[in-house]
């Protein structure tokens, strides 16, 4: 059975990017860029949105106005490109230009209900806030891990990550401090249907 991950960073009031401001807040420290090195292999899921986002910074060619990429941003980027990756569309086309993406074109939650079926290893979400959104309500994911930056972007922040989202308790795995400043925040979901005491959620 595989585990499920969503995997965010955000700015301290929940956003997960800003415009005008350089990847990771451009706040990454040592400590947080050596972990990121340490994690084990994955297969990332994303939509479309995200793949184009991010196949066009492999590629070189990102979209006017973005701040130009570090080299601790391009060494990321590619690794991504040689991880295992899955999007789900029904808008691109195959054949995708990104180096190991398949297209699922069929109904994301079937899917990654299917695939956390089969085999062994770790799924994890890679941007994509309408399709974590989803997986979330489904009941798919094991485990909800988020990264924050400290810094609030309410004038430029774009993507609010959990608009839409059910109310959610999260039981702590772990916490983390990177370089003094990044907090690392690992919990396991629980989608409430009610507050907690209005309809017996613990």
């Amino acid at each position: 059975m595989r585990e499920l991950l969503i995997d965010f960073i955000t700015s301290l009031d929940g956003y997960a990017s800003a415009d005008g401001w350089p990847g990771w807040w451009g706040l990454e420290g040592p400590e947080y860029l050596a972990w990121l090195g340490e994690q084990p292999p994955v297969t990332y899921l994303m939509g479309a949105n995200t793949y184009r986002l991010m196949s066009s910074f492999a590629s070189g060619t990102p979209p006017a106005g973005t701040a130009e990429m570090e080299s601790e941003e391009e060494a990321s980027v590619d690794e991504l490109t040689r991880t295992p990756k899955v999007v789900f569309s029904a808008s691109l086309e195959e054949p995708l230009t990104w180096a190991n993406t398949t297209l699922v074109r069929g109904d994301a939650v079937q899917a990654v209900r299917a695939m956390k079926a089969q085999g062994s290893g770790i799924l994890s979400t890679l941007g994509s806030v309408k399709l974590c959104r989803s997986l979330l309500k489904a009941g798919l994911v094991d485990r909800f891990r988020v990264v924050v930056f400290p810094v609030i972007t309410g004038a430029t922040g774009a993507e609010r990550i959990y608009d839409g989202y059910p109310d959610v308790a999260l039981d702590r795995v772990s916490t983390r401090i990177f370089d003094g400043k990044i907090q690392l925040l690992e919990c396991v979901p629980r989608v409430l249907t009610a507050p907690p005491g209005a309809n017996n959620n613990p």
